[in-house]
């Protein structure tokens, strides 16, 4: 019994390792990532360039650091302003995009199916979709922080620190990349509902997002610190085992196409 224990395991983990490796050869090899991450470092490039036009004009909504494009602090909220939508958090929705497009194609192609015939574990997709989203969002929220520097350089913005120090910076770019396993779930959810309707998981995905916006800032703050990032951490793990598992029961229980 000890023996054949071993061998399930053994075979899981190699069926699974071989999809992940599928997985991300795929995104690597395609353009889309390519263009997703592009996107999220010309973003921050854009706004601080064009916003710092205007600083002079005081009823202008504009940028007063370069850290404004990455958070606020614990009790400031922008709200609705620019300074409060324009920044790092767009990468949630970018991330939505990449990753309904990833999915629906493989719905579209026939893929899925003919991975199935073969491969008719479905937790294996699941979670392999899970991760390759999770791996492109951190991408993108890394591109996106490199996009913010480069971009408030150029602008002649301060990179002076107020009410935070380095260490919650990393603290805070830390608990957006583990929060983006959770996003990751709630989008590969989404599009195994929709399936090869590309147009409904991204709306699915984006209501979503935007109904979980203002969540963000809260639990990432700029003056994060360790209980943020585990905080983050555990959200993340728990909706990445739960929705992966709805995932799972989704693809079990509709028709593949």
């Amino acid at each position: 019994m000890q023996m054949q224990k071993n061998f399930e395991k053994q075979t899981f983990a190699k069926g699974l390792g071989s999809m992940l490796n599928v997985d991300i050869r795929r995104m690597f090899t395609q353009p889309l990532i390519y263009i997703m991450v592009g996107v999220a470092f010309l973003i921050p490039v854009l706004v601080l360039v064009m916003t710092s036009t205007m600083a002079e004009d005081p009823s202008a909504d504009t940028f007063a650091s370069v850290w404004q494009a990455i958070g606020s602090v614990s009790g400031s909220s922008a709200g609705m302003s620019l300074t409060g939508m324009c920044n790092i958090n767009l990468v949630y929705f970018l991330a939505a995009v990449f990753v309904c497009i990833f999915v629906a194609d493989d719905f579209r192609s026939g893929y899925v199916k003919n991975l199935f015939a073969v491969r008719p574990r479905k937790s294996d997709y699941v979670i392999s979709k899970t991760a390759v989203a999770f791996i492109g969002g951190t991408i993108m929220l890394i591109m996106f922080f490199v996009g913010a520097l480069f971009g408030g350089a150029i602008a002649g913005l301060p990179f002076s620190m107020e009410g935070f120090n380095a260490g919650n910076l990393v603290a805070s770019l830390i608990a957006k990349i583990f929060l983006m396993a959770a996003f990751a779930a709630i989008y590969v959810l989404m599009g195994v509902i929709a399936k090869q309707r590309l147009w409904l998981s991204v709306l699915l995905s984006l209501g979503v997002g935007m109904f979980l916006f203002n969540i963000i800032p809260m639990v990432s703050p700029l003056d994060a610190n360790v209980l943020h990032v585990l905080l983050c951490l555990v959200g993340g793990c728990m909706f990445g085992a739960g929705l992966g598992a709805v995932s799972d029961i989704v693809l079990k229980k509709t028709n593949l196409v």
